[in-house]
């Protein structure tokens, strides 16, 4: 598939609409913001009476290179789009988020770190290249050997520098199913021991875990494969009726607590197992409406139970933002376990899932082992994703910045995607700002908001009444319900299930 002239032409309109707008502002000297028409951030933003530059009409793949195994795709293509057209040439991205409307922009410029992600660090580590327009309106093209400081300084630093327009993704030969093991571990340590063991086998493709408790979890090992199970019968995850995934997993090991169960299921149903329940954070809806939580009920509701129709919700509800932790805490393998410990004590939050991630080179925005480590040390990322101990805010921002500075503490960094509530001065000692400064001033990024200035603690700002009636329980739910049953969505991942071609 080459870039047809029509689908050029079409991307070069739009990018100089985008520039026009640009220069505007950047000539009257005004600030201003990127609206790309979706989030997957739990951070609560305020954004009333601001320029907004909409790069929204940037969602198109323009080329599938089977030869050179590279997908060009304009950054507001979502997840499930981008791996239904690269299968059709039988490659899939290296590193695929697993919710499936998160877009390759939002990877790029955010931090994405996957079940591949031991092998091949987070998604932006797999881009070859960018196009970006700066802040004063010229485009920049950006890569390991052009603007190389821009390109690895844009990388997730929350469009900070720049708007991304293009990007070129690498890919992968794809296969029809993923072979999945299962290896019960009864504590924390285990958990760690045998995920740190598992990164150094190159047969695996997939790796990551879900602590159910401090006595039970599960390890999980995907291997692509050509070969359909003995019986023809494989596990799906994606209709109203099935398991979500967590569910699934505990239920295979509390079979096996002793040994290793194995199966086999279709690709496309391993990349998005998760999105059905957001992993397992939609669970605690029902708690928050009193609905029973069960196979029944979670198949009358499956329609809002997805993770696009979940972010509809939470954005338009206060929930996240004052009642619900949701921090991916990346540290050393020797540190995770007094991590976990540390989590225990102050919020009891379970199931946690770990993902074991290759650092990315500093400096970065993204995660890196801080000072002490060695640049190559693999990371485990934990993300904690739970109902707080408390409904006031004051002892909400407490329990998430007694995180961060235990977190410092650990010599860990988090994803900026979630809660963050650093002071300035705070920010900036984890965070490389003389470099990230210079990168501002060579490349004229003064008229965006800083990275500190995107992922700062809004929520504790928000004391509007509007703000406080929604606080109280259950009219912000059912605000954020009432949105979400508006909203109307299709899922290219449940028809790549159906009619993969590879």
């Amino acid at each position: 598939m080459s870039v047809s002239d029509e689908a050029r032409g079409q991307h070069d309109k739009i990018v100089e609409e985008i520039r026009t707008s640009i220069k505007q502002f950047y000539g009257r000297g005004e600030k201003f913001r990127i609206r790309h028409g979706s989030t997957n951030s739990t951070r609560q933003t305020a954004t009333k009476g601001q320029n907004f530059v909409d790069t929204g009409s940037l969602s198109n793949i323009l080329q599938v290179n089977k030869v050179q195994k590279t997908c060009l795709v304009e950054p507001n293509v979502p997840m499930d789009q981008l791996v239904k057209s690269t299968l059709a040439y039988g490659l899939v991205p290296l590193v695929v988020m697993e919710f499936p409307g998160i877009t390759v922009g939002g990877g790029f410029s955010g931090t994405s770190a996957e079940s591949s992600s031991f092998k091949y660090g987070v998604f932006d580590r797999n881009i070859n290249y960018i196009e970006m327009i700066l802040a004063n309106g010229d485009v920049a093209h950006c890569s390991e050997d052009k603007n190389p400081d821009l390109f690895h300084g844009a990388a997730g630093a929350m469009g900070t520098l720049g708007v991304v327009t293009l990007l070129e993704v690498q890919l992968m030969p794809a296969t029809s199913y993923v072979h999945i093991s299962y290896h019960p571990v009864t504590g924390v340590a285990d958990a760690i021991g045998t995920l740190e063991a598992l990164t150094e086998d190159t047969s695996i493709d997939y790796l990551d875990g879900i602590l159910f408790s401090k006595n039970q979890g599960a390890i999980i090992v995907g291997r692509l494969s050509n070969e359909c199970a003995e019986d023809g019968k494989m596990p799906t995850f994606s209709k109203a009726k099935d398991p979500w995934f967590y569910l699934h997993v505990q239920d295979r090991i509390s079979k096996t607590p002793n040994g290793t169960s194995t199966e086999t299921i279709l690709l496309a149903e391993y990349l998005f197992r998760y999105d059905r329940g957001a992993f397992w954070a939609a669970r605690w809806a029902f708690d928050y409406f009193m609905t029973p939580f069960n196979s029944v009920t979670r198949g009358v509701l499956d329609g809002l139970m997805h993770t696009r129709v979940l972010y509809k919700a939470q954005d338009a509800s206060s929930f996240s933002a004052t009642q619900y932790i949701a921090q991916d805490l990346a540290v050393p393998f020797p540190q995770v376990g007094e991590l976990i410990d540390y989590s225990t004590k102050v919020c009891n939050i379970w199931p946690l899932w770990l993902c074991p991630l290759k650092p990315t080179p500093h400096p970065t925005i993204n995660p890196f082992p801080a000072s002490g480590h060695g640049a190559s040390e693999m990371l485990l990322n934990v993300g904690i994703w739970g109902p707080a101990p408390t409904k006031r805010r004051d002892e909400f921002v407490e329990i998430n910045r007694g995180f961060e500075e235990k977190l410092r503490t650990l010599s860990g960094m988090k994803a900026l995607y979630a809660h963050t509530f650093y002071t300035e001065d705070e920010f900036w000692r984890v965070y490389d700002r003389e470099w990230y400064d210079a990168l501002r001033e060579k490349y004229g990024a003064g008229s965006l908001p800083s990275v500190y200035d995107k992922v700062k603690g809004g929520a504790v700002a928000r004391k509007t009444m509007k703000d406080r009636v929604r606080d109280v329980r259950p009219i912000g739910g059912a605000h954020g319900l009432i949105k979400a049953m508006r909203y109307r969505y299709s899922s290219d991942y449940r028809r790549i299930i159906r009619d993969s071609p590879v």
